[in-house]
């Protein structure tokens, strides 16, 4: 990476952004018309049918890159161990662009060069010989194929688009950081070890640097000296290795239907920021709806990402392939519970040691928290963990200092009944709306003495959870701090007020291969039922934390701290 960016290093369209994409538009528009004309020799299908290629090309590369983020997860036939962060995820995420220059190429060309428009979809006499060397003039020389065929008159539109998608399928191959070619191949055809490389073989050269230079075909490595010595040690153990047991997995879910592509398999330019609604999401809307239907009648649980910590604990997340609005269907309860029991289980078989619950998927209703797993499964070695002790010390850390009367409004929880007893015994009053909530916090609260039943809304501290409606929020005081105590935030409708996250933990830096945002999560930012199981399996907590269960909150906050996660400042 150069150190002073030149003339020419940044893409002329960079300032658009997401918008980027409206520089095809006036040569779609044309493109389009003159599909449209009816006259013989009028209508021009070659330039019609540029965007659905480059849209292909962008399918084509996307697959790839997802394929590599759960393959390089899951570990097995993993060539590369090294960790990516966001600054990576932020250099790359122009990917596309080069796609976006060819097309520009591809309309241009399409009207100035003769013989382009109008070419036959295929025709027998025509032959692409694909160049084999990498440097400063890689598009051109790319082209020589495309411009010889064109000035032959042989070209036709299956040819170059079949040699483009062939560049895209190699290049992206040589890039997936898993190996994926048998070893038979070369055994029953030694030959071909010369005329084509693979994943771990191009590896090398992003490694060593000064090795393994060729692009497609080894053979000049070999015939210049360049080939590295290892490369086919790599190769045979990159084969063999093995699907990666984590020590932690943090179970999640699906939130809403486009929340697909803001994962770490989905667009990892959506995934390095908080989840947010892209008004160009709908624009892919069938395929989102697809996937919710795949999701509905084949989905199992899949791996989204893997992280180290310090190390040598290593970290996995996987998802339940369901959305928040299913959980709250009694009819999709015993399956959802199905696939967290199966992931339990798989777990266990592995020797996994901790397992926590994320979002949903420890709901009171739909499972007490955890506890009908632990009950019907008493000899677990895996430690289910909700991460209700940790939440509760966030939420209680996060509050000002000096603070002596908060209102707690939502649903009440696990964490919501802990946190109002917890206050009660700090002197804290907790007030409520309603006398039903405030019934139910006598049962479970010891210092009832600090229990109030609010007639106002003037408390400057709200603590806050699902359920919380927009009329009670009109109704704060300006320049109150909601606090969530739930998973999910609130909806955020007063601009004079200040919002926390949900509760959550900064991370350090020792926790490793972090390039995606948790949900609506700032960067580096982890929710604290996730760091629980973490927190848990650093400090060899032999127990369950599930059901009614609550852990000494001060000694998990404590711990937490330890192991270098960092309280989020509070808005004042």
């Amino acid at each position: 990476m150069a150190s002073k960016p030149g003339l020419l290093t940044d893409w002329p369209w960079k300032q658009l952004g997401s918008f980027k994409y409206v520089i095809l538009a006036p040569w779609v528009v044309r493109s389009m018309y003159l599909f449209s004309l009816k006259g013989e020799g009028e209508r021009d299908l070659t330039s019609f049918l540029i965007l659905p290629f480059l849209l292909w090309r962008m399918l084509h590369n996307q697959i790839w890159i997802s394929l590599s983020r759960h393959r390089t997860a899951k570990g097995n036939n993993r060539i590369v161990d090294k960790s990516i962060e966001f600054e990576q995820v932020d250099r790359e995420s122009n990917w596309d662009d080069q796609i976006l220059f060819n097309g520009i190429i591809f309309y241009i060309a399409s009207m100035v060069i003769p013989g382009t428009s109008n070419m036959p979809i295929w025709r027998t006499d025509g032959a692409v010989i694909h160049p084999f060397a990498e440097h400063i003039a890689y598009f051109l020389l790319f082209a020589i194929p495309i411009l010889t065929t064109i000035a032959t008159g042989t070209a036709s539109v299956l040819a170059i688009f079949g040699y483009v998608t062939y560049i895209d399928l190699m290049n992206n191959m040589g890039h997936c950081n898993f190996e994926l070619i048998p070893m038979k191949i070369f055994s029953n055809f030694p030959p071909l070890k010369y005329m084509m490389y693979t994943p771990s073989y191009h590896s090398l050269h992003h490694t060593q640097f000064r090795t393994n230079y060729s692009l497609f075909m080894p053979i000049y490595d070999y015939i210049y000296g360049t080939m590295d010595k290892s490369t086919d040690i790599l190769f045979e153990t990159s084969l063999r290795r093995q699907e990666e047991s984590p020590d932690v997995v943090h179970l999640t879910h699906l939130t809403t239907p486009d929340s697909i592509y803001h994962l770490r398999l989905g667009f990892s330019s959506l995934a390095s920021e908080p989840q947010d609604s892209k008004w160009y999401l709908w624009l892919i809307w069938p395929v989102t709806y697809w996937s919710m239907i795949m999701a509905a009648i084949y989905g199992r649980t899949f791996i989204l990402e893997r992280n180290a910590f310090e190390e040598k604990l290593k970290l996995q997340s996987w998802a339940v392939p369901r959305y928040s609005v299913q959980y709250y269907f009694k009819w999709q309860r015993e399956s959802i519970n199905g696939l967290i029991e199966e992931a339990i289980l798989e777990a266990e078989a592995r020797g996994i040691k901790v397992l926590s619950l994320g979002l949903l998927n420890q709901g009171e209703e739909l499972n007490r928290n955890g506890e009908i797993y632990i009950q019907r499964y008493p000899q677990l070695n895996v430690k289910v963990v909700d991460g209700s002790s940790l939440a509760v010390g966030v939420v209680l850390n996060s509050i000002p200092k000096g603070t002596t009367q908060v209102l707690l409004r939502g649903r009440l929880s696990k964490v919501a009944y802990s946190i109002a007893s917890a206050l009660c015994q700090m002197g804290i009053e907790v007030a409520t709306l309603y006398e039903d909530e405030y019934e139910k916090l006598k049962l479970t609260t010891n210092s009832q003495s600090s229990l109030l039943l609010s007639r106002t809304y003037a408390q400057k501290t709200w603590l806050v959870g699902d359920g919380l409606t927009e009329e009670e929020q009109l109704k704060a005081s300006k320049g109150t701090l909601f606090i969530p105590f739930s998973q999910f935030p609130p909806k955020k409708i007063r601009h004079d007020c200040f919002y926390q996250y949900t509760p959550a933990m900064g991370t350090p830096m020792s926790l490793e291969n972090l390039h995606s945002c948790e949900n609506w999560l700032p960067r580096r930012v982890m929710s604290a039922w996730r760091i629980a199981g973490i927190v848990h399996a650093k400090e060899g907590w032999n127990v369950h934390e599930c059901g009614n269960k609550v852990f000494d909150i001060d000694k998990v906050w404590e711990a937490s701290l330890k192991h270098g996660f960092k309280p989020l400042v509070t808005a004042s």
